[in-house]
């Protein structure tokens, strides 16, 4: 089969752009002929604070990928979408709404002659804008058919849309990967890991809340970009009396920082306030590492509460607090981080094409 998927790749960086790239590969590798068309410039500046792309590849950049679409050059979507109706397949990777007015361009251009699929990374955004709705409406109705990554958001794809959605769970797609599988413990650090873009839904103020409430010993390192500026959250660490104890690491973690990271953690902890599909959990587990995630999203299908992590309840300060306790209780971060196994992708990705195909 011949399939096309249109999303972000290397220079950019992030989930969306692992997950196109190891799609493309998997594709192949089940024998198909796949071709990526990705970005020269995707969004403006002012709509993606954070950094966009890196100068070096994660991961294995996929050979036959085209980077001539451009948010700001309408007529090159038309012309990539003519250029693909001689795909049997297009699948459009949507991460944002703000992706929509070039994807209808494509599909303008693909004028019927392929099939196409949306891939939602997510339907509507975490935190919304008026657009949102009209925007994501205006694509999922004019494709053929719908792929996202869990039963909650392929409901609200429903209520947008009357074309056929599909669920797949989405498969490890990560960008760093432990030497040997996941690392024995060596020991108790008194150390938690925030990971990630820093965004209202992530929770990290319920987390900071926590562990000013939780065990005292515990410490915490705060890794990734901070959308809207650091310095709200600074003040927020010191109204609670945690300057000594909270590392703040702003900026984009490249892969090969990665492990280290990992390595001086008792746990990974994911205080979403709400949550679709995430690589998080699959990425503390690859280096060994229990997670405390609330119940949201993904997180309760991938921690096993009580073996590989701890689960407690969302945008609940109490809760959390009460987790982290449980953590440190004597001997629970070694006996936690005992029972943590890194994922098998193979079936995952197995079944995940599987789905796609038949979507």
């Amino acid at each position: 089969m011949r399939i096309a998927i249109v999303g972000p790749a290397f220079p950019y960086k992030g989930g969306g752009a692992h997950h196109t790239t190891e799609l493309a590969h998997r594709l192949a590798g089940a024998g198909h002929d796949v071709v990526i068309e990705s970005w020269k410039a995707q969004y403006p500046s002012f709509l993606y604070p954070g950094q966009q792309t890196i100068d070096a590849p994660e991961g294995k950049p996929f050979p036959r990928t085209r980077r001539e679409l451009a948010w700001y050059r309408p007529d090159g979507w038309l012309r990539a979408g003519r250029a693909l109706r001689s795909a049997d397949l297009v699948v459009l990777a949507v991460l944002t709404p703000v992706q929509v007015p070039s994807y209808l361009g494509i599909l303008r251009g693909v004028r019927g002659r392929a099939k196409t699929v949306a891939l939602c990374h997510n339907v509507l955004p975490h935190e919304r804008k008026p657009y949102d709705v009209p925007l994501m409406k205006a694509l999922l109705r004019r494709v053929d058919a719908v792929l996202t990554h869990s039963r909650q958001q392929a409901d609200l794809a429903r209520t947008l849309t009357d074309r056929p959605v599909t669920v797949a769970e989405m498969p490890p797609h990560l960008p760093a990967r432990a030497p040997g599988g996941a690392a024995a413990g060596d020991g108790v650090h008194d150390r938690l890991l925030f990971f990630g873009i820093v965004r209202p839904y992530k929770g990290l103020d319920v987390l900071l809340r926590a562990l000013a409430a939780g065990p005292p010993r515990a410490r915490l390192t705060v890794a990734g970009e901070f959308w809207g500026g650091v310095e709200e959250t600074r003040a927020l660490i010191a109204s609670l009396g945690l300057t000594d104890r909270v590392e703040l690491r702003p900026g984009y973690v490249p892969a090969a920082e990665v492990p280290t990271l990992f390595a001086e953690a008792d746990a990974l902890v994911l205080p979403y306030r709400s949550a679709t599909a995430s690589q998080n959990v699959w990425m503390a587990h690859e280096h060994g590492v229990p997670v405390i995630a609330t119940r949201v999203g993904c997180f309760p299908d991938q921690v096993t509460d009580g073996v590989d992590g701890l689960l407690c309840e969302p945008d609940d300060v109490d809760s959390l607090a009460e987790a982290l306790r449980r953590f440190y209780a004597p001997g629970e971060p070694q006996r936690l981080r005992a029972g943590v196994r890194p994922v098998d992708d193979a079936p995952l990705w197995d079944a995940y094409l599987k789905r796609l195909l038949a979507a």
